[in-house]
């Protein structure tokens, strides 16, 4: 049976609060606890107002006070902007807290502006420089991980606390296959982000697989595919809902998004043939439809990566909206 996880975003529709926001990710993360999917990851933005999830280790540690038996994780941490040193005692602290539930996924993309990156790293930080380190602080952040800090180097002696007998799953996030070569050098798990690009993710899986070296993270290659879903009663009423995702995200590729509009508000937008054009193409990164249609989708989605997880990205305006989409998804591959 195909497992299902849930990236959620903190999606801020127009009319609600960044607080509002993230409340709605609890609810979302309880309700997945409770239906039986498997993992539930938050994600990193800054300097957005229609992403509120700025700290995913943070908001972790509240949705694993609230929830029971689901994993939970970083979708992920933005490793340039960090020392691997304190990404790996956050998420020990969380592992001590919470032994066996959480993973640890890590990105290399700035999640903002060039200009709030230098806010993250200083003003004076080289961001290209930070984008060129990216392999050795996967490296590194590994070592504080599992206390294999060889002798010689520059971190001898120097282990991350608390000090705790697991490990978080360690992750790489990515919507190219540079992100599958990181991962699988570094024999973590490889999450392919097929909700940010549609195209290429299937010959990244496999890359990535045929490429991978057994580590202390795992012996055999890990995979998932993350992808955008809405599901409603019918086709037609996912349809009518999915005007709100589909002007979402064309607006994040404008950098005109300020958060997600009603579908009706959606419906009247002055799209150009250029925007229409982008909404079509964007289709490659959606599911859309009725519960019977999107398991057929989804389970289509996870032959063509050969994965037996696929992690859905919930749409919608309302937050009933992407509630809903997952209680059809429990219900219709027997989650529960």
């Amino acid at each position: 049976m195909l497992k299902l996880s849930i990236l959620d975003q903190s999606p801020v529709s127009i009319g609600f609060t960044h607080s509002e926001a993230l409340q709605q990710t609890i609810q979302l993360a309880q309700a997945a606890d409770r239906l039986g999917f498997t993992r539930f990851w938050v994600s990193e933005h800054h300097n957005s107002a229609g992403l509120a999830g700025s700290s995913p280790e943070v908001l972790l540690s509240t949705l694993a006070a609230r929830t029971n038996r689901i994993r939970l994780g970083s979708g992920g941490v933005l490793l340039p902007h960090y020392s691997a040193y304190k990404v790996a005692e956050n998420f020990r602290m969380l592992e001590a807290l919470y032994p066996g539930r959480i993973d640890l996924g890590i990105g290399r993309a700035p999640g903002g502006t060039p200009h709030t990156a230098k806010a993250l790293r200083g003003a004076d930080a080289d961001l290209f420089e930070g984008l060129e380190r990216f392999p050795a602080q996967v490296h590194d952040l590994l070592r504080f991980l599992t206390d294999s800090v060889e002798a010689g180097h520059v971190f001898e002696g120097i282990r991350a606390t608390p000090l705790v007998t697991g490990v978080p799953q360690v992750w790489l996030l990515g919507s190219t296959g540079q992100s599958g070569v990181y991962a699988s050098q570094s024999g973590a798990a490889f999450c392919f982000a097929h909700f940010i690009n549609g195209a290429g993710g299937q010959q990244a899986v496999r890359s990535y697989r045929k490429s991978f070296r057994p580590s202390a993270l795992n012996v055999v290659p890990q995979t998932t595919v993350c992808i955008h879903v809405l599901c409603a009663e019918t086709d037609a009423e996912a349809e009518r809902l999915a005007a709100s995702s589909d002007l979402r995200i064309l607006q994040v590729e404008k950098g005109e998004f300020e958060g997600v509009l009603p579908p009706e508000e959606a419906a009247k937008y002055p799209y150009s043939e250029w925007d229409l054009t982008r909404v079509r193409d964007n289709r490659s990164r959606m599911i859309v439809g009725s519960a019977s249609r999107v398991r057929e989708q989804l389970l289509s989605l996870a032959a063509s990566y050969e994965v037996n997880e696929v992690m859905i990205v919930a749409g919608g305006y309302q937050f009933e909206t992407r509630l809903k989409t997952i209680e059809l998804l429990a219900e219709s591959f027997g989650l529960a």
